[in-house]
């Protein structure tokens, strides 16, 4: 359902498709999809964009054969993943930049049992859930896997500028709407440069500055445009180098950039400041060496061959009160694989406002139109949207599989969040309520609906009885019916 426009051609159906294939071995693998345009709102991709979908649907295709084999949610995953010695992995069909989806690099296992051990897995099958059914509790666990596509072309520019005054201005076309974009592309500068990061100026997405960008989307800012901004940085510092070399009478090998300075590494007394160098790399009087570019200053473009694949898994505990259908989520636990990691604090923060989204996707935000096409809930008086009652603090660890298509090993972080919450919460709620025989096959949910799930299993197995008391611990204050 497209709705009445397709402002983004066909990403959401192929987001899906290939995102379903998730971190498996899926040795045979066919789908076809049918995209309608229809008198509702448009589609058009925000967080995710598709991939929660296909993600959800081989996650439960798992569950469902994990329960009729005797397997755990966790065994069964571990059995199917592809394994490090299978990349780069064709999957021989076309992702959403219409080159074929090639996962790069991946190791899953780790990250599973990391998880796994986080949520402290097998001691809640073993003791804490039992115990709390006989205390008239329902609780459910969830543990879900992901891939994420991250870091498409075309391409991304940056250009890195030594000022007279030892500061360093770095621009780029890229845009940016809040990813800490600045604090990252500085990093990276401030790696190569030797400048502390107070020194560094960043402009993003300003054609008066920098003329040429691709765009925020794909979870690409950091790969590519923070492999341009990296590439023109090394640039700069071959420059810094090979005139420092002259000025300080030292080889190139023999200096370091540390301070804002460049040092000679036998006689640390022997320095300049990269200030000082600028105002040296512009001379304004005499002759000057054939092909000498004038200033410490270099542009760089960075195009990924394709894109890459970043990975994860998430575990949450939820309690389900039966005769409410309020869910509530009582630990969130998320072991994320981006290569590698520029900023951690950056990336956490990325996780927890997608776990947010995911959890809006997963068991709040739906729009309802009746029959004649009428949007029944378009204000916040009915759209239900998750608060700060509703999303949990995550727990967070980070995997570490460098990407070899771009110098810096990094992979995207942006969607990560939000793409298999869903799923998680869909296996917790099944696990919570597997006395009732509810099986969740539909995201979004809504307490309402499960409130249906519930009572229609209720009446198949009329026999079935409920808690001791009733109900889960009750109903969290300002719970919404």
């Amino acid at each position: 359902d497209s709705g009445a426009y397709d402002p983004y051609g066909l990403t959401i159906p192929i987001n899906s498709q290939c995102t379903l294939l998730g971190p498996y071995d899926v040795p045979n693998y066919e789908s076809e999809f049918t995209m309608v345009f229809t008198n509702r709102t448009l589609v058009t991709p925000v967080r995710g964009a598709g991939r929660q979908h296909g993600v959800f649907v081989m996650e439960r295709l798992l569950d469902i054969a994990a329960r009729e084999l005797g397997l755990d949610p966790v065994e069964i995953r571990r059995r199917n993943y592809l394994r490090p010695d299978q990349f780069p992995h064709d999957h021989r069909i076309i992702f959403q930049d219409s080159a074929p989806l090639v996962y790069d690099s991946g190791d899953y296992l780790p990250s599973l049992e990391q998880a796994a051990e986080m949520i402290g897995f097998e001691r809640f099958k073993r003791e804490e859930q039992p115990e709390a059914r006989a205390a008239g509790r329902r609780l459910g666990i969830g543990i879900v896997s992901y891939v994420e596509g991250t870091g498409i072309g075309p391409y991304e520019g940056a250009r890195v500028t030594v000022e007279p005054t030892g500061m360093v201005q770095v621009a780029t076309g890229v845009g940016t709407q809040g990813q800490g974009h600045f604090t990252s592309f500085a990093q990276v500068v401030s790696e190569s440069l030797g400048v502390d990061i107070a020194r560094i100026r960043v402009s993003t997405g300003d054609t008066a500055v920098f003329p040429w960008g691709t765009g925020t989307f794909a979870s690409r800012g950091a790969v590519v445009a923070g492999s341009a901004c990296h590439e023109a940085a090394q640039r700069v510092r071959a420059k810094v180098l090979a005139l420092g070399s002259q000025v300080l009478g030292a080889p190139p090998e023999a200096l370091l950039l540390e301070q804002g300075r460049v040092v000679v590494s036998t006689d640390r007394a022997r320095s300049i400041s990269l200030g000082e160098l600028a105002v040296r790399a512009n001379p304004l009087r005499g002759a000057v060496k054939p092909g000498t570019e004038p200033g410490l200053e270099a542009t760089a473009y960075f195009g990924p061959e394709r894109g890459s694949t970043a990975s994860g898994v998430h575990a949450m505990i939820v309690e389900v009160d039966a005769e409410t259908a309020v869910a509530r989520i009582l630990r969130y636990v998320v072991v994320h694989d981006c290569g590698t990691v520029i900023n951690p604090t950056i990336v956490e923060g990325q996780i927890q406002g997608g776990v947010a989204h995911g959890i809006g996707n997963a068991f709040y935000e739906q729009l309802i139109y009746d029959e004649n096409g009428q949007l029944l809930n378009a204000s916040f008086m009915d759209y239900l949207l998750p608060t700060a009652l509703d999303v949990p603090a995550v727990e967070m660890a980070h995997g570490n599989t460098p990407s070899p298509l771009n110098p810096l090993g990094v992979k995207g972080v942006g969607e990560a969040g939000c793409i298999p919450t869903g799923a998680a919460f869909a296996q917790a709620i099944d696990d919570a309520l597997s006395d009732l025989g509810v099986e969740v096959c539909e995201i979004p949910l809504s307490p309402n609906r499960l409130f249906e799930l519930i009572e229609a299993a209720r009446s198949a197995s009329p026999s079935t009885a409920a808690p001791a008391d009733g109900a889960s611990g009750g109903q969290r204050p300002g719970a919404r019916p």
